[in-house]
């Protein structure tokens, strides 16, 4: 019997699993793109626990709904205590009182009326219990009075992983999907393992142990170690722009496990062969669409991330250059993933005749991949190239990625120096020099390298 039921599927010696996609402006909320249970290893199994398994999808997703309209995206309400600081301190300077104010014993003082005017105001929009005292304030006018009645004597609370989190969103993550939804499951698993919202200027080494032994419970150290570079990174960020001068980030020098002991990730990717990248290339350029043949050719001929040649746009490519080459830059349809990777790259044989093509093929779009060129774009492309990788290629640790480790490759056995290998593939250094030289001497070392690496290529 086949089972006809929503949100089901089979995943062969797997068993099977409820998956349901998230809709997308849900995901940030609930900090995933997909609700994935396991519902057993037969098909009984499955119809057993289909209905309970739903339904807790169900609630899931209301419960999402729910607080996205009591708290919308563009309108966040404070909630630490700092956030509410803020809050009461801006509302009064709003009103226009005296930021400085502290308080007097004079009764008189015009001041203290004003305040006290503004604040009856404020309670008056509320229930009063039995003594007298409104009920129900909410978090905003809560903190307005607490600014009113304290005025400059209400000291700043100190700021917590919580507010920590908000700055780094606000000013590191923006509005990028993906990066919402790590912070997000990354900050999650911090709360569980701490059991509450933490002063920064409290957290200590053994915390941070804690977080990282929580992490790892059912994870992979590579992926507990890409979590904890997010947590290092927005600590960091909160020490320096909230000015904690003495504050120290445990999480500095945190490891998964220890280099020297890990186990080999056997996710980990490796160089495809020669005969591997041939063998996929026959492939896409019978079965696959030419927008994809382009984007194959192009990273194969450059050693390019995969989103750096799908998020190109039209105007980084410079054909009539004297060395044609495309220009990885950020912009508002593409992030990069640091500073040095902006970059010019040489467009040689193969890969200037795709990108030729690929620009005809554009006419007068604005990216030159249209279908790729859009936020999640390399996610599908790397969707679509993966499946002609895996026809020709078992081995899960061949990825589209590995044609970037085959350029490496390239590039070590034709003696391109390690300085060279860089600017080619824009990694860091490390040194300071990297941000000297300009860009002309620059693409034409690009050039020279590429040249010697292709050379060897069968």
């Amino acid at each position: 019997m086949k089972i006809d039921v929503k949100h089901i599927q089979k995943r062969g010696k797997a068993g099977w699993r409820y998956r349901r996609k998230i809709p997308e402006e849900l995901r940030a909320i609930l900090g995933k793109r997909e609700h994935l249970v396991p519902l057993g290893a037969t098909e009984q199994e499955a119809l057993k626990n289909y209905p309970k398994v739903h339904a807790e999808a169900e609630k899931l997703l209301l419960s999402a709904i729910s607080s996205k309209k009591a708290h919308p995206l563009n309108s966040h309400r404070p909630s630490t205590p700092l956030e509410q600081f803020k809050w009461g301190q801006q509302h009064v300077r709003r009103l226009q009182l005296d930021p400085e104010w502290s308080g007097t014993d004079h009764e008189h003082d015009s001041e203290a009326l004003r305040r006290e005017l503004i604040a009856e105001q404020i309670a008056a929009k509320y229930p009063i219990d039995d003594q007298g005292n409104p009920t129900g304030i909410s978090s905003e006018d809560a903190a307005t009075l607490r600014a009113l009645m304290y005025g400059a004597r209400q000291g700043q609370p100190a700021p917590t992983l919580a507010d920590a989190k908000r700055l780094y969103l606000k000013e590191r993550v923006g509005d990028d999907e993906t990066k919402q939804m790590e912070l997000e499951r990354v900050f999650k698993l911090v709360g569980e393992a701490l059991g509450k919202d933490r002063k920064l200027s409290t957290l200590k080494r053994e915390d941070a142990k804690e977080v990282r032994d929580h992490m790892l419970d059912g994870r992979k150290a590579s992926s507990v170690d890409r979590y904890l570079n997010v947590v290092r990174a927005m600590i960091n960020h909160a020490i320096r722009e909230f000015d904690l001068a003495g504050v120290i980030n445990p999480f500095m020098n945190l490891e998964a496990a220890p280099k020297d002991k890990a186990e080999p990730d056997k996710d980990k990717r490796r160089p495809f062969t020669q005969a591997e990248v041939t063998a996929i290339t026959t492939r896409i350029a019978y079965h696959g669409k030419a927008d994809l043949q382009h984007i194959w050719t192009i990273l194969n001929g450059t050693g390019c991330r995969l989103a750096e040649v799908s998020g190109l746009r039209v105007a980084d490519v410079h054909l009539d250059h004297a060395i044609p080459h495309i220009t990885v830059e950020w912009h508002d349809d593409r992030r990069i993933k640091n500073k040095v990777s902006r970059r010019n790259v040489p467009l040689l044989d193969a890969a200037l005749e795709a990108a030729k093509e690929a620009v005809k093929a554009a006419g007068n779009a604005t990216m030159l991949f249209p279908a790729y060129g859009r936020p999640r774009g390399p996610a599908s492309a790397s969707a679509a190239l993966g499946k002609h990788v895996r026809a020709c290629v078992a081995d899960p640790k061949a990825t589209t990625h590995s044609l970037r480790h085959l350029m490496k490759d390239r590039l070590r056995l034709a003696g391109v120096t390690k300085s060279d290998q860089d600017i080619v593939l824009g990694h860091s250094s490390g040194s300071v020099g990297e941000d000297y030289g300009g860009d002309e001497a620059r693409l034409e070392v690009a050039r020279r390298a590429l040249e010697k690496a292709l050379a060897r290529v069968d």
